[in-house]
């Protein structure tokens, strides 16, 4: 039955790991592919890839040749994390560092070959001494590292860095010794994971490192607390226990993943008005305003002109937009009666959810229909940019006309 057990969660948690690298990948490229920093990135994103196909082809076929495959991304790990950190710290790794592990890359990358068990323990054994001999490495550059000559974020980036090593070398023991240690899986994929979350969050700098950490703490400890609950209510034995724990782990870390990547996604279209406010034609106020129009945000906007508000009082409509050039329909300004039959008038003669002052005179308004579900406080603040900008646009015009 653990066997079997077994066998799922191993899937399971490569495919888990597959899935986050394949959406830190994609994270990655849509950011800039061809950064020199992100190119290492993705180097040692690909060599992962490789090592979890492996595994997973190998578990699910049985067939010992894809073991080829496991064996020669084991072999280019210490490579690869020495490239990562070189990139993050902008400096060169010790002369001796980098071609001791190029040459052991090239030495288990041709035993890959003999993907046979019959020169094991002896290769793995000597294996795993090069992958910790590799992150070790790694690890005394970053503490090594002048921290005066990088950024706060590249700083923060490289501790994460740092971090997911520590985990890495004990997961990266147990995965060579399986046999030795008891254990009933390669828990190497946990490891992956945490490296993924960690790598998303660092584009979100807003959540603080601190806040980071205890996030990380908090899913460590609920898995643990989970598992033993399980555990002691179904009866299950160690390996049982150490199975629940490694499966609900990485479904807490594949969520995370996925949310935080969607949340990045998200901030990368909210920010799309604001962009092309800064790419937009700001000579003619009008153009300004037609080009806005185009943007999927403000999709279906409605430009009025003075002439289609002239069954409305001008000095009425002064003193309104004075108080609030954007009107919103959920929180319009308190003026009194006739102020509120103009606002209530503008609303439904435009279908409209929001109201922006486009230019004094002549005047324009914009008016727009956004569901206030989709009108958050960030898509707030880039209307009153719109305004203000499109104001500025029209007093400048005013200026040169004059």
């Amino acid at each position: 039955m653990i066997l079997a057990a077994s066998v799922m969660v191993q899937i399971y948690l490569s495919g888990g790991a597959l899935l986050g690298l394949l959406v830190l990948r994609r994270v990655i490229v849509r950011r800039d592919r061809w950064d020199p920093l992100n190119r290492r990135f993705l180097f040692c994103i690909r060599v992962s890839i490789l090592l979890f196909t492996g595994r997973l082809a190998m578990t699910l076929t049985g067939v010992e040749a894809f073991r080829i495959l496991v064996l020669l991304a084991a072999a280019l790990i210490p490579l690869a994390a020495i490239v990562l950190t070189e990139g993050l710290l902008r400096r060169h790794a010790p002369g001796f560092v980098k071609a001791s592990m190029g040459g052991a890359a090239v030495i288990f990358g041709v035993l890959a070959l003999w993907y046979s068990g019959s020169i094991d323990p002896q290769r793995l054994i000597a294996q795993l001494a090069v992958q910790i001999a590799g992150f070790c490495m790694a690890g005394w550059m970053i503490i090594t590292r002048d921290r005066a000559s990088l950024s706060a974020g590249e700083n923060t980036t490289v501790v994460r860095l740092g971090l997911s090593l520590l985990l890495f070398i004990p997961l990266a023991a147990g995965d060579f010794l399986l046999i030795y240690t008891g254990l009933p899986i390669q828990f190497s994929a946990l490891g992956v994971l945490i490296l993924c979350w960690l790598a998303i969050g660092l584009a979100r700098a807003q959540l603080g490192h601190g806040a980071t950490l205890a996030s990380l703490g908090v899913m460590i400890a609920a898995s643990a607390v989970f598992s033993a609950m399980i555990s002691f209510l179904a009866g299950l034995d160690r390996n049982g226990a150490l199975l629940c724990a490694a499966a609900f782990m990485t479904t807490l870390f594949v969520v995370a993943i996925l949310n935080d990547a969607r949340s990045l996604r998200a901030e990368e279209q909210s920010l799309g008005l604001l962009r092309h406010l800064a790419t937009a034609e700001v000579k003619d106020p009008m153009r300004f305003l037609r080009d806005l129009q185009t943007h999927p945000r403000v999709d279906g906007a409605v430009i009025v002109s003075e002439d289609s508000l002239s069954e409305l009082q001008d000095p009425v409509l002064d003193q309104i937009f004075a108080a609030s050039p954007v009107l919103r329909r959920f929180d319009p300004p308190q003026l009194g009666p006739v102020a509120e039959d103009h606002i209530a008038y503008l609303f439904e003669r435009y279908s409209a959810t929001h109201v922006i002052l486009a230019r004094s005179r002549p005047r324009v308004l914009v008016a727009l229909a956004m569901p206030s579900l989709s009108a958050s406080p960030a898509t707030e603040l880039e209307l009153q940019v719109v305004q203000r900008m499109a104001a500025l646009i029209a007093a400048k015009e005013e200026t040169q006309d004059g």
